[in-house]
């Protein structure tokens, strides 16, 4: 996960799962809706998101803090192989030097 509250890497399904399961708990009603996807290369798929959702402890709305985001697949073999949560769009399409 780049950027974020929770920012960080794991290793493994067994690890991503209990991470996210652990960001899940801070949110209620989150969701996340995928706007577009853009092929990169035959290795990538560049998918923009947006998060809703409500903290649990602040009642913040995820809407108000960086709503739009962007989740990087990387493909092998029919599999994903990794997978780069950008918090910020606007993070990601400049990290991979694209525009929005």
């Amino acid at each position: 996960m780049v950027g974020g509250p929770d920012p960080g890497i794991w290793t493994g399904v067994d690890c991503m799962a209990d991470a996210w399961f652990r960001f899940l708990q801070a949110w209620d009603d989150f969701h996340v809706e995928p706007e577009q996807d853009r092929e990169l290369d035959a290795e990538r798929v560049l998918v923009l998101i947006r998060r809703s959702g409500r903290g649990r402890t602040s009642q913040l709305e995820v809407e108000t803090m960086h709503s739009e985001a962007a989740d990087l697949f990387h493909v092998a073999d029919g599999k994903v192989t990794r997978l780069v949560h950008y918090w910020e769009r606007a993070r990601a399409l400049a990290d991979l030097g694209l525009e929005d």
